[in-house]
């Protein structure tokens, strides 16, 4: 009996044996067929490419219609989280503290939430940011630099027109060439599809700090497409706009202060609290590196833009968004929570972050106050030199914490540590301002004028919401159709731009 037992244990180990290599054929067949299919594509384009950088999003559409398909639901804004969704929202109106804080920069005339991909160049030519080139004598307060990230005209020019060129001519000039929003050629080599970042910028930081951005790894190039915009940031202002990243000492937020002290670089000087101030940009890959998920070697691609199958085809999803919005294919694929867990995860993280952020924007904002009522009372630049110092760097930590606008997430204990930090440097500054009012015989508490609506602040620090809006419109009403117009003679789109 146990001999025919054993018998039978064999024959079964060896037709459990066939099953395993069976279905591994099936596995490896399925393989091979999918690379087979991949090949096919890439060696009978209907569109093939001769040049790397292809402007026009549309000539890829044929070949990649999967990706072009997904890239293009990059227009939709309906997906709403508790932070950070889709739709645009006025960040100066639900916080009218912020518009103190970038007194005497652009940014302080408008800003708002980001929305998808297929938005960038719409939302940059109607923010309030941007000049109103030939309305009521006005001319561009931004420069060439500004339009680098919108979309893959922005290489063609670089290499047409040469990057100092580029970066140092005026924002409205490259109007009626910049007509292709983000999209294919910005991440792609035209010609083979491989991940190829179009910006010079990253190229030159990575030199300078003794690495070779083509030699990155696919892993990593999943995200350096990313991070040759979403990045920390300056313009040289003596070398025609010239775009730089600060990352020669490192991508921490105080290496970046190091660098900028060194240089002795500000972006602007505030008007009421005469400090210099360092702007951030969006350090979003910075901060992301600085995650769990960064450290652990995720890509942004990973969560953003995760793969997806139809029928036999598996591609990478283009509608690049929250990955709240896909909770199955992105946090799922390593968490085994079910969604409604993972999402209140996310937004617990998140709640705490900005809970915190509204009280470092209020602290921010009084330092600012508070300095201009001194300066008014008759405080020398000798005495308030620490105070200046402790709001440039409560305002550095507090604007490069969020600027990328997914680090509470990304990044959520680097970021705590790093608000913390800019409320210690607030405080610290109000105490020095104290003291230097009360050389000066007042030792009262330092009045506050009324900022509490966003038109309040904005028209406390001199600006004119009405007219800026009036002047806005009319640039949109008459000077973008002659863009538009131009654009379409000189064939800079196939279809009808955003």
């Amino acid at each position: 009996m146990a001999k025919q037992l054993g018998k039978w244990k064999g024959w079964m180990l060896f037709g459990g044996s066939m099953v395993i290599v069976f279905v591994l054929g099936l596995v490896c067949f399925s393989l091979l067929e999918r690379r087979a299919e991949v090949a096919s594509v890439f060696n009978n384009r209907r569109t093939p490419m001769t040049d790397s950088i292809v402007a026009q999003n549309e000539k890829f559409k044929d070949d990649f219609p999967h990706e072009y398909e997904t890239w293009a639901q990059t227009e939709d804004t309906t997906f709403r989280s508790m932070y950070n969704s889709s739709q645009e929202r006025d960040i100066l109106e639900a916080y009218p503290d912020i518009v103190i804080i970038w007194a005497g920069y652009a940014f302080s005339r408008g800003y708002n939430t980001p929305r998808g991909h297929r938005h960038a160049i719409e939302d940059l030519r109607r923010i309030l940011r941007t000049g109103n080139p030939g309305i009521d004598g006005e001319g561009d307060i931004q420069p060439g630099t500004c339009w680098t990230c919108k979309g893959p005209d922005v290489p063609r020019l670089m290499r047409e027109k040469g990057l100092a060129a580029f970066y140092g001519a005026k924002w409205s000039d490259w109007g009626p060439e910049v007509m292709n929003t983000v999209g294919c050629s910005d991440c792609h080599d035209a010609r083979t599809m491989d991940l190829k970042p179009a910006r010079p910028a990253l190229y030159e930081a990575w030199k300078r700090a003794g690495k070779d951005v083509t030699k990155a790894s696919h892993q990593e190039m999943r995200s350096l497409v990313c991070a040759q915009c979403h990045t920390e940031y300056y313009f040289e202002k003596d070398n025609h706009q010239y775009l730089k990243f600060p990352q020669d000492k490192g991508l921490t937020c105080e290496a970046a202060e190091a660098y900028y002290d060194s240089i002795g670089f500000y972006d602007y000087i505030h008007p009421l609290s005469k400090a210099k101030i360092l702007k951030a940009q969006h350090p979003g890959y910075e901060l992301f590196k600085q995650g769990i998920h960064g450290q652990r070697g995720l890509s942004c691609a990973d969560c953003h833009m995760p793969y997806m199958q139809q029928g036999g085809i598996k591609f990478t999803d283009h509608h690049v968004q929250s990955p709240l919005a896909k909770i199955d294919r992105t946090c799922q694929t390593c968490h085994r929570q079910d969604a409604e867990t993972l999402r209140q995860n996310v937004y617990d993280r998140q709640k705490k972050v900005y809970d915190f952020a509204v009280k470092v924007n209020r602290e921010l904002a009084l330092s600012h106050l508070q300095a201009e009522f001194a300066w008014k009372h008759g405080a020398a630049e000798k005495e308030m030199a620490k105070a200046l110092s402790d709001i440039r760097k409560a305002q550095w930590r507090w604007d490069y914490s969020l600027a990328s606008h997914g680090a509470a997430f990304h990044a959520p204990q680097e970021v705590m540590r790093l608000l913390a930090n800019a409320m210690n440097y607030a405080k610290d500054a109000q105490v020095e301002i104290t003291r230097v009012v009360a050389k000066h015989g007042f030792t009262g508490q330092i009045p506050i004028p009324d900022v509490s609506t966003k038109e309040k602040a904005q028209r406390y620090i001199g600006l004119d919401p009405k007219a800026l809006h009036d002047k806005k419109e009319r640039f949109l009403d008459t000077v973008v159709p002659q863009w538009v117009k131009k654009a379409k003679e000189n064939k800079r789109f196939i279809t009808q731009p955003i």
